[in-house]
């Protein structure tokens, strides 16, 4: 499949429609605590990789950089990873905007999904709401969401 063909069948796509949605407020983002959301499949070395249909998390720590990328999807180009790891894991340039002033501060806690899920029902109903739980109790205002 070409990427003109990827792009249309993305497009065609329908969007999800969450009936129950929540909308909290945050403070000022200058003030508010930043986590990361990543679709790539990242954990730690001593974490378990992802495997087929797995719907669980793994909290990806601020201080560590030592990160497994474990996306097994042969559409992900993992150079660009490689290289930097920012690419899927910003947390270098929420470092840099938390000394800016931009944002309050860097969660000390992230959380990665495996990406390539094809029944989002597990995600939706469990993990999704329990993953929540976790960066809110962690004092999480904004969640930045990179999918892949």
């Amino acid at each position: 499949m070409s990427g003109d063909d990827m792009k249309q069948a993305a497009a065609d796509l329908e969007c999800p429609v969450f009936e129950d949605t929540v909308l909290a407020p945050s403070p000022p983002l200058s003030e508010a605590t930043v986590a990361i959301l990543t679709s790539a499949s990242l954990h730690h070395p001593d974490q378990p990789d992802f495997g087929p249909a797995d719907i669980s998390f793994r909290v990806l720590d601020r201080e560590r950089r030592d990160l497994v990328l474990g996306h097994w999807s042969q559409d992900v180009d993992q150079v660009g990873f490689g290289v930097d790891l920012n690419v899927v894991y910003p947390i270098d340039r929420l470092e840099e905007l938390a000394a800016q002033g931009v944002i309050g501060k860097v969660s000390d806690v992230h959380l990665a999904y495996a990406g390539n899920q094809f029944d989002l029902a597990g995600v939706q109903l469990d993990s999704g709401p329990q993953g929540a739980k976790l960066l809110k109790d962690a004092g999480v205002d904004v969640v930045l969401l990179t999918p892949v």
